[in-house]
Order: structure tokens, then C-alpha cells, then sequence
């Protein structure tokens, strides 16, 4: 049976799959081969995923002091976030292989101490200033660093052939419930002001299910459904990979029926980040 990723009790399963993806993330930067591999990130080779996961890293692990601190910190924002972490990545092309291979583990592993340490009143009640989305619980953060690892694993894996390569499906599972949340806090303002929508999504497999989204005013609004009776579109992905890649704007996966119209609304309703 699946575990709820965004309860405490889903802890160790989310913490586990994070060692898991961090392994296969290390096994390929850990080939110098590799490290100038163009990866299905436009701007992004095998080097830039590694100053990414420094700069993100070390972000979430100074936001985390200044919380023990009690002190403020900033946040700039989502419509930013894309183009600063393609800055900040790419900075860190001045680093030697070897010496940006060695401050990503040590960071990482510094994080997870984090991570595991988290108690349970922690889990949902203490709060860390996200650098772009703002103060979040600490749930969201392992969360985040599955979404690293396990998706520019995927996208490392791409540049070196594997283009039709799947998420592992316990790693994609416990980001299903966050993915909408991504969706709710991408929703692209301009593309999404007129519209009054409601379609739904079905995920099949272990860790799916069937949600009805509402897009109104440009509010993003999705409840887990026992019917989709009286939609005007469906998007049903054939697994939690399948969801979670398009959800990232990897690929348009999922199979549609309903409106035309809708669904490419939908498909078109999100920015990047």
C-alpha cells in the first residue's frame, strides 16, 4: 500500500528514496566521461545539474540555520526562479570536476542529517523560508530534494541516451501529491485569467488516483474524486512517472479525451521554472 509522502509516517520511505535517487545521481557524475553530456535541460550539461544541486543544497541548508536562528530571510519569487537558477548553476562552471563532485557530497550529506533529525511536530509545523516560494514546513523539503535527484537523474540519463527512460515508480509515487502543488503555484496568470475550466486527472498504478481540478480567475484548485462524471476533459497517465514528467513540462504525456479546446488550455496554462 502506498504511503502518504506528505505525513510524518512517510518519512522514511521519502528519506529512503532520497538515498536511493542520490545514488544514482552520484554513479553518473562520478564518471568524468559524463561531466560535458548535454542533458534534456536546454541550458544544462551533466556539470551545470551538479552546481544546480550546490546552489540549491546550500540554499535550503543556510535558509535552515537562519530558521533555527528565528531570524528573516527573503523570497524572490516564482517567476524568477528559472532564469536565477540557470545563473546560479552555470557559476559554478569555475569549479574544478573533482572539487564540485566533493562540495555536492558533503553538502548533501550535511542535508540529510538534516532530513533525518526532523521530528514529528517538525513535519508540518516548522517553518523554512523557501529562497523563491517563501516559508514552507519542512515536509516540503525532502520532498524537494526527490524532485533533484530523481528527476535530473531522469534528465542526465536522457543526454546519455536513455530518452525513453521512466522515473522509478516508488520515486514518482511520493511526489504525486506535490506535483499539484507545483501546478497550483506555476499556474501562468495571462494564459489562465479567463478561463472557467474544470477537467480531471487519473493516474493509474500504486501511488495514483483521480483528482477534479477547478481553474477559475486564475486559481488552481484540485480535490481527490471518486467520479470524473461531468468533466470537460481528462488527462489519464498510465503511471505516476508518466504524470510526474509531464507535470515538469518533460514531455506532454498522458492520454486526453473531452474538449479539444481544454486540454489545450491545460497543456499551455503553466510557466517554467
Amino acid at each position: 500500500m502506498a504511503v502518504n509522502s506528505m505525513d510524518y509516517s512517510g518519512k522514511h520511505t521519502v528519506t529512503d528514496v532520497i538515498r536511493a535517487e542520490r545514488a544514482t545521481f552520484f554513479g553518473i557524475i562520478d564518471d568524468p566521461n559524463n561531466w560535458k553530456v548535454q542533458t534534456r535541460c536546454t541550458d544544462w550539461e551533466v556539470r551545470d545539474i551538479v552546481g544546480h544541486m550546490i546552489d540549491v543544497t546550500e540554499g535550503y541548508l543556510s535558509r535552515w540555520d537562519l530558521a533555527r536562528k528565528g531570524e528573516a530571510a527573503d523570497a524572490l519569487g516564482l517567476l524568477v526562479m528559472g532564469e536565477q537558477l540557470n545563473k546560479n548553476a552555470q557559476a559554478f562552471r569555475s569549479l574544478a570536476r573533482e572539487e564540485a563532485i566533493a562540495r555536492l557530497k558533503g553538502d548533501s550529506d550535511k542535508m540529510l542529517v538534516i532530513f533525518d533529525a526532523i521530528t514529528p511536530e517538525e513535519w508540518g509545523g516548522f517553518m523554512v523560508t523557501h529562497p523563491y516560494m517563501g516559508p514552507l514546513p519542512t515536509l516540503f523539503y525532502p520532498a524537494f530534494h526527490v524532485m533533484d535527484y530523481g528527476v535530473h537523474s531522469w534528465d542526465m540519463k536522457w543526454g546519455l541516451d536513455d530518452k525513453h527512460g521512466t522515473l522509478d515508480e516508488r520515486t514518482a509515487g511520493v511526489l504525486v501529491p506535490f506535483m499539484f502543488v507545483l501546478m497550483q503555484y506555476t499556474v501562468d496568470q495571462a494564459s489562465a485569467k479567463d478561463l472557467d475550466i474544470v477537467f480531471g486527472i487519473k493516474v493509474d498504478g500504486e501511488w495514483g488516483g483521480q483528482w477534479r481540478v477547478t481553474v477559475k480567475d486564475g486559481a488552481y484548485t484540485a480535490v481527490s474524486a471518486d467520479t470524473l462524471e461531468g468533466v470537460q476533459a481528462t488527462f489519464h497517465f498510465k503511471d505516476a512517472s508518466d504524470f510526474v514528467l509531464t507535470t515538469f513540462q518533460r514531455f506532454p504525456g498522458g492520454e486526453t479525451s473531452g474538449d479539444a479546446k481544454v486540454i489545450d488550455q491545460v497543456r499551455h496554462m503553466f510557466f517554467r521554472i
